[in-house]
């Protein structure tokens, strides 16, 4: 079977956490990096955060300093734990992984930051 699959979303209040979990296949785990993206509405898809076989790890600039990536080999799990969330964090955020040349891509989980 060759899947993501996303949970941990929710509705938060600004400065509060998530802790978003990426479920991938084992295929898909071993393929290489991870990644999660986000997208808000009538706005393109954007990287969040990535993290290499390695783990080496890259952040786009809305997530440096407020969010980590982790993965857990044992479990063919990557997590994301935001911090400090803002209202534009408010989006669907997306797991990724490679199989080969192609891209595997989850379903998605809304995160909501509001008051």
């Amino acid at each position: 079977q060759v899947s993501v699959v996303e949970s941990g979303g929710g509705l938060v209040q600004p400065g509060g956490s998530l802790r978003l979990s990426c479920q991938a296949s084992s295929i898909v785990f071993s393929g290489g990096a991870m990644a999660w993206y986000r997208q808000a509405p009538g706005e393109q898809r954007g990287l969040v955060a990535a993290i290499t076989a390695g783990g080496e790890v890259r952040y786009g600039e809305s997530a440096k300093g407020r969010f980590t990536i982790s993965r857990n080999i044992r479990t063919f799990t990557v997590h994301l734990q935001m911090n400090n969330l803002r209202p534009e964090d408010t989006a669907v955020y997306y797991c990724k992984g490679r199989l080969g040349s192609s891209e595997v891509w989850g379903q998605g989980t809304q995160v909501t930051v509001s008051s």
